[in-house]
Protein backbone atom coordinates (compact mmCIF):
# COMPACT_ATOMS: atom_id res chain seq x y z
CA UNK A 1 0.00 0.00 0.00
CA UNK A 2 2.93 2.35 0.48
CA UNK A 3 2.36 2.72 -3.36
CA UNK A 4 -0.59 4.39 -3.10
CA UNK A 5 0.86 6.51 -0.32
CA UNK A 6 3.57 7.79 -2.55
CA UNK A 7 2.26 11.61 -3.45
CA UNK A 8 3.44 11.56 -7.06
CA UNK A 9 2.06 8.30 -7.84
CA UNK A 10 -1.68 9.48 -6.30
CA UNK A 11 -1.28 12.95 -7.87
CA UNK A 12 -0.87 10.79 -11.24
CA UNK A 13 -3.62 8.22 -10.98
CA UNK A 14 -6.08 11.01 -9.79
CA UNK A 15 -4.88 13.18 -13.17
CA UNK A 16 -5.39 10.23 -15.27
CA UNK A 17 -8.36 9.58 -14.17
CA UNK A 18 -10.03 13.02 -13.69
CA UNK A 19 -8.58 13.04 -17.61
CA UNK A 20 -10.45 9.94 -18.43
CA UNK A 21 -14.06 11.46 -16.88
CA UNK A 22 -13.12 14.67 -18.65
CA UNK A 23 -12.97 13.22 -21.88
CA UNK A 24 -15.99 11.25 -21.51
CA UNK A 25 -18.31 14.17 -20.36
CA UNK A 26 -16.73 16.49 -23.61
CA UNK A 27 -17.95 13.48 -25.55
CA UNK A 28 -21.07 12.94 -24.05
CA UNK A 29 -22.04 16.84 -24.78
CA UNK A 30 -20.74 16.80 -28.14
CA UNK A 31 -23.03 13.88 -28.87
CA UNK A 32 -26.14 15.51 -27.85
CA UNK A 33 -24.94 19.64 -29.00
CA UNK A 34 -24.82 18.13 -32.80
CA UNK A 35 -28.12 16.04 -32.22
CA UNK A 36 -26.61 12.73 -33.59
CA UNK A 37 -27.93 10.37 -36.14
CA UNK A 38 -30.77 13.04 -35.57
CA UNK A 39 -31.83 14.48 -39.14
CA UNK A 40 -35.32 16.67 -40.27
CA UNK A 41 -36.30 17.98 -43.72
CA UNK A 42 -36.37 21.87 -44.21
CA UNK A 43 -40.02 22.11 -45.05
CA UNK A 44 -41.15 24.17 -48.23
CA UNK A 45 -42.07 27.59 -46.51
CA UNK A 46 -42.18 29.60 -49.99
CA UNK A 47 -45.28 31.56 -49.93
CA UNK A 48 -46.42 30.96 -46.85
CA UNK A 49 -46.96 33.69 -44.36
CA UNK A 50 -44.31 34.10 -41.50
CA UNK A 51 -47.53 32.72 -38.73
CA UNK A 52 -47.35 29.24 -41.21
CA UNK A 53 -44.15 29.15 -41.84
CA UNK A 54 -42.93 29.25 -38.07
CA UNK A 55 -45.63 26.54 -37.07
CA UNK A 56 -44.10 24.38 -39.88
CA UNK A 57 -40.82 24.86 -38.52
CA UNK A 58 -41.74 24.14 -34.73
CA UNK A 59 -42.79 21.13 -36.30
CA UNK A 60 -39.85 20.32 -37.97
CA UNK A 61 -38.27 21.16 -34.47
CA UNK A 62 -36.34 23.90 -36.54
CA UNK A 63 -35.03 27.56 -35.57
CA UNK A 64 -35.42 30.45 -38.01
CA UNK A 65 -33.75 33.63 -38.29
CA UNK A 66 -35.21 36.77 -40.75
CA UNK A 67 -31.49 37.99 -42.70
CA UNK A 68 -33.49 39.80 -45.18
CA UNK A 69 -36.24 41.07 -47.29
CA UNK A 70 -36.92 41.69 -51.29
CA UNK A 71 -39.40 43.02 -53.28
CA UNK A 72 -41.34 40.15 -55.79
CA UNK A 73 -44.57 39.51 -57.56
CA UNK A 74 -44.03 36.03 -57.27
CA UNK A 75 -45.37 35.62 -53.62
CA UNK A 76 -47.57 37.82 -51.39
CA UNK A 77 -46.22 40.90 -48.89
CA UNK A 78 -45.23 39.28 -46.12
CA UNK A 79 -44.82 36.30 -47.37
CA UNK A 80 -41.54 33.89 -47.36
CA UNK A 81 -39.81 34.07 -50.68
CA UNK A 82 -36.51 31.72 -49.98
CA UNK A 83 -34.60 30.14 -47.33
CA UNK A 84 -31.15 28.54 -46.06
CA UNK A 85 -30.80 25.65 -46.14
CA UNK A 86 -33.18 24.68 -49.48
CA UNK A 87 -36.76 22.96 -48.83
CA UNK A 88 -35.86 19.41 -48.98
CA UNK A 89 -32.37 19.59 -47.17
CA UNK A 90 -31.45 16.92 -44.39
CA UNK A 91 -30.39 19.32 -41.05
CA UNK A 92 -29.34 18.57 -37.77
CA UNK A 93 -32.52 19.49 -35.14
CA UNK A 94 -32.99 22.78 -33.91
CA UNK A 95 -30.90 23.88 -36.44
CA UNK A 96 -31.59 27.69 -37.84
CA UNK A 97 -33.29 28.69 -40.61
CA UNK A 98 -32.51 31.66 -43.29
CA UNK A 99 -35.37 33.82 -44.31
CA UNK A 100 -36.14 36.27 -47.37
CA UNK A 101 -39.56 37.92 -46.71
CA UNK A 102 -41.80 40.17 -49.10
CA UNK A 103 -40.99 43.24 -48.91
CA UNK A 104 -44.96 44.83 -48.27
CA UNK A 105 -43.74 48.09 -50.91
CA UNK A 106 -42.14 47.17 -54.15
CA UNK A 107 -38.03 48.27 -53.49
CA UNK A 108 -37.33 52.02 -55.18
CA UNK A 109 -33.50 53.32 -56.35
CA UNK A 110 -32.87 56.48 -57.85
CA UNK A 111 -32.74 57.03 -61.86
CA UNK A 112 -29.19 57.60 -62.81
CA UNK A 113 -28.45 60.64 -65.54
CA UNK A 114 -28.32 58.55 -69.02
CA UNK A 115 -28.02 62.05 -71.25
CA UNK A 116 -25.21 62.29 -73.86
CA UNK A 117 -24.13 58.64 -72.60
CA UNK A 118 -23.85 55.86 -75.46
CA UNK A 119 -27.42 53.43 -75.66
CA UNK A 120 -25.10 50.39 -74.37
CA UNK A 121 -23.51 52.58 -70.91
CA UNK A 122 -26.98 53.98 -70.50
CA UNK A 123 -29.01 50.46 -70.71
CA UNK A 124 -26.03 48.53 -68.42
CA UNK A 125 -26.13 51.92 -66.19
CA UNK A 126 -30.04 51.28 -65.53
CA UNK A 127 -29.68 47.01 -65.38
CA UNK A 128 -26.95 47.76 -62.81
CA UNK A 129 -29.42 49.60 -60.79
CA UNK A 130 -31.84 46.85 -60.90
CA UNK A 131 -34.27 47.62 -63.56
CA UNK A 132 -35.10 44.61 -65.26
CA UNK A 133 -37.52 45.57 -68.01
CA UNK A 134 -36.37 48.31 -70.17
CA UNK A 135 -37.60 49.43 -73.20
CA UNK A 136 -35.80 50.74 -76.20
CA UNK A 137 -37.45 53.75 -78.43
CA UNK A 138 -35.64 55.44 -81.35
CA UNK A 139 -36.42 58.81 -82.20
CA UNK A 140 -35.07 61.69 -84.59
CA UNK A 141 -31.91 62.72 -83.57
CA UNK A 142 -28.24 63.93 -85.05
CA UNK A 143 -26.34 61.03 -83.18
CA UNK A 144 -27.23 57.39 -83.58
CA UNK A 145 -27.16 55.83 -80.66
CA UNK A 146 -27.04 58.14 -78.18
CA UNK A 147 -29.37 58.28 -74.71
CA UNK A 148 -31.30 60.90 -73.96
CA UNK A 149 -33.63 60.44 -71.50
CA UNK A 150 -36.07 57.57 -69.67
CA UNK A 151 -39.32 57.81 -69.29
CA UNK A 152 -41.94 55.57 -67.19
CA UNK A 153 -45.82 55.62 -68.06
CA UNK A 154 -45.34 58.77 -70.85
CA UNK A 155 -43.46 61.10 -68.45
CA UNK A 156 -39.39 61.90 -68.13
CA UNK A 157 -37.63 60.72 -65.52
CA UNK A 158 -35.09 63.41 -63.61
CA UNK A 159 -31.53 62.05 -62.66
CA UNK A 160 -32.13 60.82 -58.83
CA UNK A 161 -35.56 60.81 -59.00
CA UNK A 162 -37.20 57.68 -56.94
CA UNK A 163 -38.61 54.66 -58.91
CA UNK A 164 -39.41 51.34 -58.11
CA UNK A 165 -37.37 48.70 -59.16
CA UNK A 166 -39.84 46.87 -60.80
CA UNK A 167 -40.94 49.83 -62.72
CA UNK A 168 -40.96 49.30 -66.85
CA UNK A 169 -38.89 52.15 -68.18
CA UNK A 170 -38.74 53.34 -71.80
CA UNK A 171 -35.01 54.49 -72.81
CA UNK A 172 -35.25 57.13 -75.16
CA UNK A 173 -32.31 56.73 -78.02
CA UNK A 174 -31.15 59.30 -80.59
CA UNK A 175 -31.53 57.43 -84.15
CA UNK A 176 -29.20 59.41 -86.11
CA UNK A 177 -31.72 60.73 -88.43
CA UNK A 178 -32.59 64.51 -88.46
CA UNK A 179 -36.42 64.86 -87.79
CA UNK A 180 -37.84 66.56 -91.18
CA UNK A 181 -39.67 69.81 -90.53
CA UNK A 182 -42.69 69.99 -92.58
CA UNK A 183 -42.08 73.60 -92.39
CA UNK A 184 -39.22 73.30 -94.26
CA UNK A 185 -40.98 71.52 -96.70
CA UNK A 186 -43.18 74.43 -97.29
CA UNK A 187 -40.24 76.61 -98.24
CA UNK A 188 -38.50 74.64 -100.77
CA UNK A 189 -38.43 76.28 -104.35
CA UNK A 190 -41.20 74.81 -106.18
CA UNK A 191 -40.53 75.13 -110.59
CA UNK A 192 -43.32 77.50 -112.01
CA UNK A 193 -44.56 76.02 -115.30
CA UNK A 194 -44.83 79.28 -117.80
CA UNK A 195 -48.20 79.67 -119.31
CA UNK A 196 -47.51 77.81 -122.50
CA UNK A 197 -46.84 74.18 -120.82
CA UNK A 198 -49.90 74.94 -118.68
CA UNK A 199 -52.04 74.81 -121.80
CA UNK A 200 -52.10 71.21 -122.47
CA UNK A 201 -54.12 70.42 -119.42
Amino acid sequence: MSFFKNPIIRNLIIAVVASILLLFAVLKWLDIYTRHNQAVVVPNLKGLNMDNAETALKHSKLEYNIIDSVYSKEVPPGAVVDIIPQAGSKVKEGRIVFITINATNPQTVQVPEVEDLSFRQAYALLKSRGFSTIETEYVPGDYKDLAIAVELNGQTLHPGENVPVSAALKLIVSSGEAEIDSLSLDMLPVELLDSEDEKWF
